[in-house]
């Protein structure tokens, strides 16, 4: 009774914060009228007005309270011909708190957008050091001295008194396995059940516990891969006896981690568990994974969740973009580029395939991105998709610095002033030199070829006819800032397109897909490059879902090798290995 008493004596008065904060506003008030005050004569009369100074404004704001009209008896130390309208000056005073109340809101906004982008990281953080760190579940107390003592009553083990822990060994004649959590342990040196060679006691050959040991690695991509892993290669050599498919906690749960005496806080003098922890490989999330629309939809989904920082999303499933906009526009901007408009939603991303190809070699990565859809894959058509790629790169180019629409590559394919372009190479001052010549030539000489090559751009242009595709290449004022800046930003670009199998024959929209996905990854190469570590950090994540129907990568096999090295961490998600062969013949790295 006394501790409450003198509890609710404490909490009498006004709190501290509160009598600072009203200080703050009367202050900051003061402080509004006083700058309204002389601005307003410093507007109306060209000086400040004479006695207006930051020690009178008290008094003034107190006759400004009931006078609202009447500055002159607001100030009654200044000239009235210094001072302005009143008009004037309230309208310079609730202009100041308007910007007040804006830039108040801007950084409440921007403090707690931090403290979100702050906590997931640290999320993301405690959630790779335990995927790294091996960690594996500690058993029950109560099941552990249940199972000693049914050890110790006669199961086979018995206890060794001579030794300051609770180590125990087999006894001669008795069975060399117990149950242990729904599992049997195989003595060293027996041979299996299907009467294969004996296990070696240094391998670490156990067989999985059925139930009670559970894996507990929650990586950054672990939940999104459960499942869905591909089975394992050969490992290193701490990671032999591990069943295929197994994760690494439950390779990691041995039978002393199980039941033995090291977990129940005996001691370890021969310090096995510690050669045992270190041998234990780190976990490394699969890159490539096959199954129909149905498995890779929630692989797809949790790798969009666990991206850390920035992502690019590739799709053909319109709900992988609803389930994850609102969780992704917590850390950063969402940007959505659908030009078949399969998304329900107004806000799309217009981008223009011609952005940057004023640089020749940027060029020349947006026209190969552009018809890698539709380039034959037989050796004796090498020199018309070559001749192709020519032509494109030119016209690209072209179009850059002059301003043209991207439209107008449609025209020049078609045929109509092909030569357009040959002139301005030639006369612009911004068009490089040695372009000219290089697309008259390949629009003069071999007639056949260049009709072929033509045909081919055409096909690969061919959804210009479409409105909404002619519309989504048509970029607004702020389109290209909010591309370039999104991965600055930790935002997410989703790139969602219809599922194409055959796109030889209609490509659709896929070209375009192709190229802006692999205008982001270069761009985030870019600046991996210039970083200091050569790495993006945090990294952008790459969850490409069936893009070999949506956008084929032409440099993909190379980015799944590199990309992790480089902060570009990539998963794949096709519908089979040999629609994987089909996009790409150098086979994926796994």
């Amino acid at each position: 009774m006394r501790d409450r008493r003198y509890r609710h004596e404490e909490e009498r008065g006004i709190p501290d914060g509160l009598l600072v904060g009203l200080l703050a506003f009367l202050l900051g008030l003061t402080l509004l009228v006083w700058t309204a005050t002389g601005l307003a004569g410093v507007l109306s009369h060209g000086a400040w007005p004479t006695g207006v100074t930051f020690a009178n404004t008290p008094l003034a704001m107190r006759t400004l309270a009931s006078k609202p009209h009447d500055l002159a008896a607001a100030w009654p130390e200044t000239p009235s011909a210094e001072l302005s309208g009143y008009g004037l000056f309230w309208g310079l005073a609730i202009g100041e708190l308007m910007i007040l109340v804006v830039l108040t809101i801007f950084a409440l906004g921007t403090l707690a957008r931090w403290r979100a982008v702050r906590r997931s990281r640290a999320a993301g953080s405690e959630r790779t050091r335990d995927a790294y760190g091996g960690h594996v579940q500690q058993p029950d107390p109560r099941a552990e001295s249940r199972h000693g003592e049914r050890g110790r009553g006669g199961a086979g083990w018995e206890q060794d008194t001579g030794s300051s822990g609770a180590y125990t060994t087999p006894v001669p004649g008795r069975p060399a396995a117990r149950d242990a959590y729904a599992g049997k342990v195989q003595e060293p040196g027996a041979p299996t059940a299907a009467g294969g060679a004996a296990a070696s006691p240094y391998t670490g050959n156990t067989q999985q516990l059925g139930g009670h040991a559970q894996s507990s690695v929650r990586g950054a991509g672990a939940e999104a891969y459960a499942g869905n892993a591909q089975e394992p290669g050969p490992g290193a050599p701490g990671d032999t006896g591990r069943p295929a498919g197994q994760g690494v906690g439950a390779a990691a749960t041995s039978p002393q981690g199980a039941a033995g005496p090291d977990r129940a806080g005996g001691q370890d003098p021969h310090g096995t568990r510690a050669v045992a922890e270190a041998s234990v490989p780190a976990p490394r999330p699969a890159r490539l994974l096959y199954g129909d629309p149905a498995t890779r939809r929630p692989s797809t989904v949790q790798a969009v969740f666990d991206a850390q920082g920035p992502a690019l999303v590739v799709t053909s499933d319109p709900t992988v973009w609803a389930e994850t906009k609102d969780a992704r526009a917590k850390l950063g901007p969402v940007l959505v580029y659908d030009p078949g408009h399969l998304c329900d939603t107004p806000a799309r991303l217009h981008w223009s395939p011609t952005a940057h190809c004023e640089d020749p070699a940027t060029a020349q990565e947006r026209a190969t991105a552009l018809l890698a859809p539709v380039r034959p894959r037989a050796l004796l058509d090498a020199a018309m998709a070559d001749t192709a790629e020519t032509l494109l790169r030119c016209w690209l180019h072209a179009a850059a610095v002059d301003g043209r629409p991207f439209k107008q590559l449609h025209r020049w394919a078609q045929g109509g002033s092909a030569h357009d372009a040959v002139r301005i190479l030639r006369t612009h001052p911004k068009a490089t030199s040695g372009l000219a010549g290089l697309l008259e030539s390949a629009l003069t000489a071999h007639p056949e070829r260049r009709e072929i090559a033509q045909q081919l751009v055409v096909r690969a242009l061919s959804s210009l006819s479409s409105i909404h595709i002619r519309e989504a290449c048509t970029p607004n004022r702020t389109d290209s800032l909010t591309l370039e800046s999104f991965v600055n930003e930790g935002g997410t670009l989703y790139l969602v397109g219809e599922s194409i199998e055959d796109p030889r024959t209609h490509p659709g929209a896929m070209p375009l897909l192709t190229a802006l996905a692999s205008d982001v990854v270069e761009h985030g190469r870019r600046m991996a490059a210039r970083s200091s570590d050569g790495r993006l950090d945090p990294p952008m994540t790459l969850v490409l879902d069936d893009v070999a129907a949506v956008a084929p990568l032409p440099r993909l096999p190379e980015l799944l090798a590199t990309g992790q090295d480089q902060g570009l961490p990539t998963l794949v998600l096709l519908r089979s290995a040999e629609q994987a062969r089909a996009r790409w013949p150098e086979p994926l790295p796994q």
